[in-house]
Parts: structure tokens; C-alpha cells; sequence
């Protein structure tokens, strides 16, 4: 079901703190992480990983064991694989890069921003050379952001992770800022990955409400994977 609308300032900090807890117990005592080295964050129902790794399936393991937290909206990471940092695009970044060693891309200047492009055109950089992408309040401005889309799966490497980030279509969010042309829910998400053209498609990793933002963790389908709908039971928690 989808939240009545977002929590309030001080309870969202409790809840955060909370989840804080839950993060550090499952890192610290959950068998299939032993020895790694990882830590966490959250605000706002989005846990910030940070560490080393050795391997990415160690990654992915704390990413889906983290992500099936009640209360965890999203997981973003800064954690180093191998001895080497992800490089990450932030789109339409303007002064507010999700991280400050991303590569903010947007089409005006701005603090944050090292690459101006309009990122309703396709984008000057080559296939496969980023690991992740941040999205965050970009789509709603976009009439066809599903082109967008399908740039950031050109341009991710195997593994890597599109981050998305949208105002609630029920929230008032969505609708005061009058350059929003596009509204929302997480069923857009199940569409999105729904009608992604072959070579393009999607598997869901995370998706999640707060009842004002909607929030979802796509990785690229390999070119041999032909059903992306995925595990069934593992879409019921985001899906109707």
C-alpha cells in the first residue's frame, strides 16, 4: 500500500536512527557479510553504503539484504570494488550532486555540474563507462523520459545501477512546481521496465514510496537475459 503522505521532520529522524540500527546489526551479524568492509547511513529511507569490497557479488549481496529492511526506500553507494571507486553520473544535477565525486550533468551551469548537456538528447559519452547514474527529480520534467532511460542503460557498465527519484504523483509536490509535465507512482516503475525495447530492459532491484517521492534501483538486463519481469515474489513487495 502506499503511505497517506510523508512522515514528519522528527519522526522521519527516529525512523532514520532506527534503521541506522537495523543497517549496523545486519552488516555486522549477518553470516553472508562477515569480514567485509562496509558501513551505512540512512536519511530519508535511503541507506548510503560506504567500504571496500573485493568482489562485486559481495556488493550485491549487502545491497539485496540492506534493501529488504522495512522502512528502506532505496540503497546508494560510494563503496569501492576492488580496489576502485564507481564512477557516477548525477543527471540534471544542477547544484545538488547526490555525492560530491559525482559528474553532474545537466544543461545550465551550475556548482555541481562538470558536463553541460541536455539530457533530453542523447548523451556525449560512450556505451558502458559509468557504474551508476543518479536521476533524482529529473523525469517528471521530461515529456519522454523514457529516452532518458534508455541512455542510462547505454551508458551503464554490466552490474551497474540506475538510481530514480520522482515526486509521488498524490503529493502536493508533484503538482506546485509548474515545470513538472509528468506525474508519477512506483506502478510508472513497472512500466518502465515493462515496455523497455529489447537490449534496453531492466531488473528491478529496489522500489519504494514515502508517501512524496518515489524511488527505484534498476541494473541493466544482460543482452542474454530475455525476461526481466523477474523473481514474482520479489516484485509483490514493490508491485500491485
Amino acid at each position: 500500500m502506499h503511505p497517506t503522505g510523508p512522515l514528519g521532520t522528527e519522526r522521519r529522524h527516529r525512523v532514520d536512527a532506527d534503521l541506522c540500527r537495523s543497517v549496523a546489526d545486519t552488516l555486522t551479524h549477518d553470516s553472508r557479510l562477515a569480514g567485509l568492509d562496509l558501513g551505512a547511513e540512512v536519511d530519508g529511507g535511503v541507506v548510503h553504503l560506504r567500504g571496500s569490497v573485493e568482489r562485486p557479488a559481495d556488493l550485491a549481496t549487502a545491497r539485496r539484504l540492506l534493501g529488504r529492511l522495512a522502512g528502506v526506500h532505496a540503497v546508494w553507494d560510494r563503496v569501492r570494488v576492488a580496489g576502485r571507486a564507481p564512477v557516477a553520473l548525477d543527471i540534471g544535477a544542477g547544484g545538488q550532486a547526490q555525492y560530491p565525486e559525482n559528474l553532474g550533468v545537466d544543461l545550465r551551469a551550475d556548482r555541481d555540474v562538470a558536463v553541460r548537456a541536455d539530457v533530453s538528447r542523447p548523451l556525449p559519452f560512450a556505451d558502458g563507462c559509468v557504474d551508476r547514474i543518479y536521476a533524482v527529480h529529473v523525469l517528471e520534467h521530461l515529456i519522454d523520459y523514457l529516452g532518458l532511460v534508455e541512455e542510462c542503460h547505454r551508458l551503464l557498465r554490466p552490474g551497474g545501477i540506475l538510481h530514480l527519484m520522482s515526486p509521488w504523483w498524490r503529493h502536493v509536490n508533484a503538482v506546485a512546481d509548474p515545470t513538472h509535465i509528468r506525474l508519477l507512482d512506483l506502478q510508472t516503475v513497472k512500466g518502465i521496465c515493462a515496455y523497455a525495447p529489447p537490449g534496453r530492459r531492466w531488473r528491478v532491484l529496489h522500489a519504494g514510496c514515502d508517501g512524496a517521492s518515489v524511488l527505484a534501483d534498476l541494473t541493466p538486463l544482460a543482452q542474454d537475459e530475455e525476461d526481466g519481469a523477474g523473481d514474482p515474489l520479489h516484485l509483490a513487495r514493490f508491485f500491485d
